[in-house]
């Protein structure tokens, strides 16, 4: 099996600026996820949420910041460490987990990207 990263996004539609019941609707939909990851003879590594973006320091080199200062409004607010048998079928959850209900119930559609850990050093051909 192979272990994948999947990233979750923070969107203006996402869970960190949502109302109280959206995040625990959002947290429930996790956990069942979760739990089917698992059913289907995957594992799960490892996960949690971040706080907000405004609480990140940035750190590049000897340069300390109070922020994450991206140039887009979507960054990470949490993450999920999958172990499954293939690339696709790591898609395919991700697919689903993106699609947990948000407000009235209507998915989500959270934006998620899911990379697999590096095994071994890449090759260089030339």
């Amino acid at each position: 099996m192979t272990q994948y990263m999947i990233l979750i996004y923070e969107s203006e539609a996402g869970y960190a600026t949502a109302p109280p019941d959206m995040w625990q609707t959002a947290m429930e939909a996790h956990g069942r996820f979760a739990e089917q990851v698992v059913a289907q003879g995957g594992k799960i590594l490892g996960g949690d949420a971040l706080q907000p973006t405004a609480t990140a320091t940035s750190i590049r080199g000897d340069v300390v910041t109070d922020g994450p200062f991206a140039e887009t409004k979507d960054l990470i607010a949490g993450w999920m460490v999958i172990d499954v048998e293939t690339y696709e079928r790591a898609l395919e959850l991700a697919g689903e987990l993106s699609a947990a209900p948000g407000a009235g119930g209507k998915p989500i559609h959270e934006w998620l990207e899911v990379r697999p850990f590096m095994t071994e050093p890449p090759t260089i051909t030339e």
